[in-house]
C-alpha cells in the first residue's frame, strides 16, 4: 500500500480492511517513499505475477487490465530480489496503528464501504 496515496477515498477506504486483515494474518506494508502502482506477488520461488492488474471485479472483467503470469523461469528470483528491497523502504502495519486511527478516518472510511463496488 502506499504511504503516499493517489486517492484519499481510495485510500481511506482501503484502511478500513487493515484490521481485519492483519488479525486474518495478513501482513501490510505501506511504501514510504510515495505511490506503486505495480502489482507484482510470487509464490514458491516459481511462479509469479507482474502487472497492473486489481485483483477485484471491474479490473478482472470490466476494465480488461493486463498481467503476465510467470512459471519456473529465472526472471522470478530477480522479482523476489525486487520485492525485498523495497520492503526496506516501507513500514508494516500493526493492530496498534489501526486501533490509533483518527476517528475521523475511520468514520469516513465505514460510509465509503457503502460505496466501495463503485469506486
Amino acid at each position: 500500500m502506499p504511504f503516499i496515496p493517489d486517492k484519499k477515498a481510495a485510500f481511506t477506504l482501503a484502511k478500513t480492511y487493515y484490521k481485519e486483515l492483519i488479525e486474518a494474518g495478513v501482513r501490510i506494508f505501506q511504501y514510504i517513499p510515495g505511490f506503486v502502482h505495480a502489482k507484482v506477488f510470487t509464490s514458491d520461488g516459481d511462479k509469479a505475477v507482474v502487472g497492473t492488474i486489481n485483483l477485484d471485479f471491474r479490473s478482472l472483467h470490466l476494465h480488461f487490465e493486463c498481467a503476465t503470469y510467470l512459471y519456473k523461469v529465472k526472471e522470478i528470483k530477480k522479482i523476489e530480489e525486487d520485492m525485498q528491497e523495497t520492503l526496506k523502504k516501507c513500514r508494516e502495519v500493526t493492530l496498534t496503528d489501526c486501533k490509533n486511527e483518527k476517528l475521523t478516518i475511520k468514520i469516513i472510511g465505514s460510509i465509503l464501504r457503502l460505496f466501495a463496488p463503485l469506486m
